[in-house]
Order: C-alpha cells, then structure tokens, then sequence
C-alpha cells in the first residue's frame, strides 16, 4: 500500500491559475540516500506507510503523490533586509503537494498552532533544494546537506518549545559536490522536503501590488481567507489582515520565550498562517542578550533577539500596503495596530506555558512575565536561557528539584525573591509531568550552536549519523514530557 486511507490529496493553489506560479521538475541527482524521515508528521497526513523505497521516489526523485499535479515554482516578491526585491520567488525550492491532515491526527501543530486548531487543516509539502527554477537567477537551486541537518534540529527544537512551526519532513543525500563561499567547500548536497501549513507569504501579495492587479490581492485574500482563516467572513479584507496580524503576534512571542533567533525576517520568509519556516541562519540564545543575532550578515542587528516584533511588525505593514489595493485605508491601520496588544498577550501566555503554570489574570500574569524576564537578565550568562525554564517548570512544585540542582546558588537575591513570589502565586499546570525523567536530569535539552557544529562534524568526519538521530530523540522526549 504506496498510502494510507488517511491520505487525502487536495492541491488548491492551483485553484489560483497559472499567473501565481510555473509547473516545474526536480533536478536528475546523481544519488538518493534517505537520511531522515518523518514518520511522526507523515502519520498525520497518511504517509507513514510508504517504504523507504517510495518515500525516495517521492521526496528525492519527486514522482507525484497520487492526485497531486506537477510541482510548482511559487511566484513572489520580498522586502530582503527592508530592500524591495521583486526579482523572488522559489528559486531552489516548490511546493509538492497539498493535502489534509488526517482527521483524528493527534499532531502536535495542532497544539502549538491553535489551543483550538481544527482537524484536518490543508498542509503544504514543500521542497527545498530541488534544483533550479525560472526564479533561481544565478544560484544552483541546490541545498548543502548541513543546511538540511540544521533545519531538521531547529524545528525538532521549536516543536517541543511549543512554537508554531513547519516541520521537517525528509531529508535526502544527493550525491553532489557544491562551492559556497560561506563554508568548507566542496561541501555535501541533499534535498529536504517541509510539512508547512502554507507557503503564502506576505511577499506573495507584495508581488501583485507590485504590478497594481487589485484583483489578484483580492483572489489572493479570498483564497488564503477560505483555507487558512475561515473564521473571516468574505471580502472581509481587513478581518483578514487582522487574522494574520495575530497569528503573527503568536508566533513572534513563541519565538522570544523560546530565546530563538529566526535571522532572516524578510518578507518572504513570513506567511498568513504565522507558522514559522524556512532555518537559514537560525540561532538559540544561550543567554539573555537583545541584541543577539543570527546571521553574520546582519552587521546593523535589524533582526536581532528583542528587535523580532519590531522586524515582524514592519513586515505586516507591508502587507498591509499591498492589501490597500483592495479596501479602505483606515481599517487596515486599526488592523495593523492591534499588533501591538495583541503581541503583549501572547507573550504572557507564551510565558506560562514555557513555565508550566496556569494563568492567573491579566495583572498576575504580566508580574509573572516583567519578573522571569528580570531574572534573566541578571543570571545572564551563569544561568542561560533554558535552564531556567527547566528548573522552574512545575512552579511551586518543582522547588524541591531546582534549589538542590546545579543552579541552586543562582536562585536567590531580590531578582530571583520577586520572580519566586509571582510564580508561585500560579498554580502548576498539569504538575503530574514533572514524573517524567526528563526532569530528573539536572540540564534541559538545548540547541545552541556548539552541538550543532559537533552534530555536523561527526557526519562531515566519519559520515556518523548516530549523534543526529540521538538528538532528534532526545529532543522528541523532551517535548512528550510538556505535552
């Protein structure tokens, strides 16, 4: 059986026509070695029972799932470090497939998404690394195969941080020697493939303001209102804005209580669901530190750690912009500033849940926040970033545990006195997780760039994948424990 019952292809961007992207074909690579395979995202759209065989055939030499038409190149344009660039579009990379999430799917997205994301939302599979496109210019299309190692971590990561994120679902070797000039070279190719909830991104509707065709923004809305925000009613232009405005806000308070560093805030690496996707340059903060990046090419440190909501902020007024080509103005604006509180909202709750407790009201809540983030900045270094949320997962419960571990001598002082007190006035959420030997280790499960570079390093030495899959596992646990 090539796919299971629960397989359900519905490829809708076609529905758009052909102005919105190009039918396309995947590179001849010379080999397929299967490297990694999702099995965990592939049983939520009724994939899991490819073989291996298969599973190369579809997301290394790309031969259509059933019902699914040929691959295509999106089209779009992107504001690239605040530089219009209408020379974009999906230059190494297509979308595969589309198809619903299985009914009864107990996927973690549907948690991190929405507290209350419906079943069976239409998903994309999108390639990266396919090879050449009409919007490739004068890049090879390829994707090295440490490019691919690390977005397989940095959304293993984010999963079990709780942050809404396109989940990597197959990465394959290629077989062929690529030159950058960022790294060692020749270095390993590989093609990697993402289960993503959409690839509309703002620059999708940036490109058809670009040439002034109201009635592509309007088709645009339509399409992304009915399949990703049907809560919207029709022609409700800024209601949409609004729906992705928030779902941005989400996101973008998930990112900081994750202390992650996404490096590269353009406007076509940010879509309409607020679903994060597409690790370049991505980073973990060890420690509380504002102004750290991610990228060594953001010399001005636009997309530094705490200039995230700003950078996302500036990007949904772009959209905003392209979306004036089919409404009014001024309820645009009242859309684009509820940002702003809405971000504020998100970050508390992001707070607590990061923290494992309840909430206890508005006030409660933001004394809770203001304080973690005190005690941040003054461990600073000493503590990092994720210990803390480690040690302190539980509240009140987890006490016991946290001032006899390593970091005890840290928690106490004022800072820590004021962080104490809000957080016990929380009660535990779910204190029974705390059972799970995941808190019995005395160090969180992080992913900071040391082991990332000696994860690389075992398959770049000796071809060694046992380090990889040991964290991907390690990682996975971690996250079963706070579900």
């Amino acid at each position: 059986m090539p796919v299971s019952p629960d397989y359900r292809p519905e490829p809708r961007f076609a529905d758009l026509g052909d102005e919105y992207g190009d039918t396309v074909g995947a590179a001849d690579f010379p080999q397929a070695i299967l490297r990694f395979r999702n099995d965990r995202a592939a049983a939520t759209v009724g994939l899991e029972t490819l073989t291996d065989e298969e599973w190369t055939a579809h997301f290394g030499r790309f031969t259509p799932l059933p019902g699914q038409p040929a691959p295509i190149a999106m089209r779009y344009h992107g504001h690239q470090f605040r530089t219009y660039n209408p020379d974009l579009g999906d230059g190494r990379g297509f979308l595969a497939a589309q198809l619903r999430e299985t009914s009864d799917a107990q996927a973690v997205n549907d948690r991190i998404a929405s507290d209350s994301a419906p079943r069976g939302r239409l998903l994309d599979l999108g390639s990266k690394g396919s090879g050449r496109t009409p919007w490739s210019r004068t890049a090879d299309g390829r994707l090295t195969l440490k490019g691919g190692v690390r977005e397989v971590l940095a959304a293993e990561m984010l999963e079990l941080q709780g942050v809404p994120t396109s989940r990597a679902f197959s990465l394959i070797e290629t077989g062929e020697e690529l030159e950058r000039g960022d790294e060692p070279s020749p270095t390993r190719s590989a093609v990697m493939v993402r289960l993503s909830h959409s690839h509309i991104r703002f620059g999708t509707f940036q490109r058809a303001a670009y040439f002034g065709r109201a009635d592509m923004i309007e088709a645009l809305v339509e399409h992304a209102r009915s399949l990703y925000h049907p809560e919207v009613a029709r022609g409700d232009v800024p209601g949409f804005l609004r729906a992705v405005v928030d779902a941005s806000a989400r996101l973008t308070a998930r990112w900081v209580a994750a202390g992650f560093v996404h490096g590269v805030l353009n406007t076509d690496n940010l879509n309409v669901t607020g679903e994060s996707f597409d690790y370049g340059p991505w980073r973990f903060l060890p420690y509380y530190e504002p102004g750290f990046t991610a990228a060594y090419f953001d010399q001005t440190g636009l997309y530094a750690f705490a200039r995230q909501p700003e950078a996302v902020f500036w990007a949904l007024t772009q959209l905003g912009g392209a979306l004036k080509l089919a409404t009014d103005a001024e309820p645009l604006t009242e859309a684009l500033n509820s940002f702003g509180p809405a971000y504020i909202r998100e970050l508390r709750a992001a707070f607590l849940n990061r923290l494992g407790v309840k909430s206890l009201g508005e006030a409660a809540d933001q004394r809770l926040l203001d304080t973690t983030l005190a005690l941040l900045r003054e461990t600073g270094e000493a503590a990092r970033w994720e210990p803390l949320f480690h040690d302190w997962f539980g509240g009140f419960a987890s006490s016991a545990r946290a001032l006899a571990g390593p970091r005890a001598k840290l928690w106490q002082g004022k800072a820590f006195d004021n962080f104490r007190y809000a957080l016990f006035e929380h009660e535990p959420d779910r204190p029974e997780r705390l059972e799970s030997p995941v808190f019995a280790r005395p160090e969180p499960e992080e992913m900071l760039i040391d082991e990332v570079e000696t994860i690389w390093a075992a398959i770049a030495e000796g071809d060694d994948w046992t380090p990889f899959h040991d964290k991907v596992g390690r990682v996975r646990r971690a996250g079963a424990a706070r579900l």
